[in-house]
């Protein structure tokens, strides 16, 4: 049995280090640990300040998923306050949610995943006239852009199609650049990787050409996909929002004005372009590599996601009164909500428990514990609901080692910076696989009784893949190919929501209506003196949750549980592994000392450690004050 330490875990956000027990004669995994190696301390951060700033500070957990940690933290205030959004800001949000879901997926695949599928060496092999031919080739067999409803399609928009490239002089461009890059031995961008590896060796040289050449068509064209965030937000990362609605002003008069005809024209281009972008070039890429994988039958690294899959919902259709009054679940046109157990064991098998309202402010339902991670609850509590959360760091150091230099982590007693979340208290897997697992299921076994066209969609490209790969979808689903591949088809649901909400806007716009704010209750003289309130997002990663208690006008308590928080955690206090340690266990491995399977595996599921980890003054000391009162003497 050999123990082999992978720290850190490249093109991935933030810090993370992974041990694994591997038979070296088998390549099976026997155990696996997950560590977050540095601590987020957000929380003490967001302590004590004027729960209407909250959101710019807590956006700042990351700058990938750049706006999800506003969107939580304004639902968070406004549900606790009872506000409720205009109809335009509800929409504008949803396109600044959606179109960052579709970036963030994108991105994730050909950045910080591609590598670990296609190779910049192999593709030096390649025959740029055989490559050519696959591209169209591939176009035509995956071609799966007629999956949403016909009103939502761009074939009657104004702005030229987004297509790959397919030529042999192209493919031959890209080929010598690379093998400029190779030769140099100065690999850059497409360093720190095992390129020697057998896994390598599954995809034809044509294929690795094909997925490196678009590595670089993306690396150019990502940035117009949030131009939306450039229009309603002012900028990208971390757009401008405000509590109770949205900041930028609407007129279609005034050609100063933050929206009008031209920024609504912008956006209109960019949702186009990005649906493009998935159907023509992330979708077919992803669906190509993805049969070849599964007809050679690597269908492991599902890990938790058979047992356990988490989600929250998302996507109000029309503006809510509150989320733990229940009025968000029942707008919601993705209705995830809830969690399914034995998803593997085929989808008319599977167990669904619902999830919703006040459900997110109950402990019975939602804890953290920390048992195995560097934390301590008061009186020696071993759970606590996010609503009561405490944050109070207690270091022990490595099992092996010195506090400053790690050999082995401590298993059995804390190892990870990370707390670890349970719903009723059992781990869960979250992310877009889990979504699709909830919602296939909610539908297929009839608890969705009228399936929104979102839903429907869902169940339709879950059922299309099954039919290209030709397995069925609890099969495919729960392994390191399908949580890969439900982040794709997550992108091209979301890029319909972006059209679907921009035709919302222009509709109630035409109709007279210009409002993108209520400040009625903005004043905290108008606030009570006490007051809990829940956020909910199913971000790019999965179930985010921030939890608020607000005491005369200033925020008393700020937790959260973000995606990477359910996903990278330590092991539970039942001894059950979080979803990385269960995916690797699920995972075998060729080479102990090259274990490309395992970077695979926890890849899949696009780890954003800065979500889960903050840097912080190990004495304590307060660094700087920052009084954003303009009021303030």
């Amino acid at each position: 049995m050999k123990r082999v330490v992978v720290d850190p875990i490249s093109r991935i956000e933030g810090h993370l280090r992974v041990e694994i027990k591997v038979d070296e004669a088998t390549g099976k995994v026997e155990d696996a640990l997950s560590s977050g190696t540095a601590w987020r301390g957000i929380e003490l951060v967001a302590k004590n300040r004027d729960p209407r700033d909250l959101w710019a500070f807590v956006q700042r957990i990351c700058g990938v998923c750049t706006s999800t940690h506003a969107l939580a933290s304004l639902r968070a205030v406004e549900d606790a306050l009872g506000i409720k959004i205009p109809k335009n800001a509800n929409a504008i949000r949803n396109i600044m949610h959606s179109c960052l879901d579709v970036h963030d997926h994108i991105v994730h695949f050909y950045h910080l995943h591609a590598l670990d599928w296609v190779s910049p060496v192999a593709a030096l092999a390649a025959d740029p006239a055989k490559t050519a031919q696959l591209q169209n080739d591939i176009l035509n067999t995956y071609n799966v852009s007629g999956l949403a409803p016909a009103d939502l399609e761009s074939s009657s928009s104004a702005y030229p199609k987004e297509f790959p490239k397919a030529t042999t002089a192209y493919f031959g461009a890209v080929q010598a650049k690379i093998k400029k890059i190779v030769d140099s031995g100065q690999l850059g961008i497409f360093s720190a990787q095992w390129w020697d590896h057998p896994d390598y060796n599954i995809l034809p040289p044509e294929v690795h050409l094909m997925g490196v050449a678009h590595y670089l068509n993306i690396l150019d064209r990502q940035r117009d996909i949030v131009i939306p965030h450039v229009i309603f937000g002012g900028k990208n990362p971390h757009p401008h929002y405000i509590v109770g609605g949205m900041p930028c002003a609407i007129s279609m008069d005034d050609m100063n004005a933050p929206i009008n005809t031209a920024r609504l024209a912008a956006v209109d281009q960019s949702i186009s372009l990005t649906k493009d972008l998935v159907n023509y070039f992330y979708l077919p890429d992803i669906l190509a590599i993805g049969k070849i994988y599964v007809q050679a039958g690597k269908v492991d690294g599902g890990g938790l996601s058979k047992k356990r899959a988490l989600s929250y919902g998302d996507y109000p259709d029309e503006p809510y009164t509150g989320i733990a009054d229940g009025d968000y679940h029942r707008k919601n046109i993705v209705r995830s909500n809830g969690v399914v157990e034995n998803f593997a064991l085929g989808v008319d098998k599977a167990t669904f428990i619902n999830l919703e309202g006040k459900d997110f402010m109950d402990p019975q339902y939602l804890s953290e514990e920390v048992d195995h991670s560097w934390f301590e609850y008061p009186n020696g509590t071993k759970t606590l609901h996010p609503i009561d959360g405490v944050t109070d760091p207690k270091f022990t150091g490595p099992k092996t080692g010195t506090k400053e230099k790690w050999e082995f982590l401590d298993e059995d007693n804390k190892y990870s910076w990370i707390k670890s979340p349970t719903f009723k208290g059992k781990a869960c897997e979250v992310g877009p696989l889990a979504k699709y697992i909830v919602v296939y299921t909610k539908v297929k076994q009839g608890i969705l009784k009228d399936p929104t066209w979102a839903e429907q969609m869902i169940v339709r490209q879950i059922d299309t893949v099954s039919q290209v790969l030709g397995v069925p979808a609890h099969v495919w689903m729960t392994s390191t190919v399908g949580r890969t591949a439900c982040r794709a088809l997550d992108a091209q649901v979301a890029a319909t929501i972006s059209q679907y909400f921009y035709n919302q806007l222009v509709a109630n716009i035409k109709a007279g209506d210009v409002a993108v704010a209520d400040t009625t209750n903005f004043d905290p003289n108008t606030w009570a003196p006490e007051s809990k309130g829940v956020g909910l997002v199913d971000a790019p990663r999965g179930g985010l949750g921030h939890w608020i208690h607000i005491k005369d006008g200033r925020s008393a308590n700020y937790q959260c549980i973000v995606p990477s928080t359910w996903n990278a955690c330590p092991k539970t206090t039942a001894g059950e592994h979080g979803a990385y340690e269960d995916s690797m266990i699920d995972t075998k491995v060729k080479i102990a000392d090259k274990p490309l399977e395992i970077l695979k595996a926890i890849h899949s599921f696009d780890p954003c450690l800065a979500c889960a980890t903050h840097l912080y003054n190990k004495k304590g000391e307060k660094i700087v004050s920052v009084n954003t009162d303009a009021l303030c003497k």
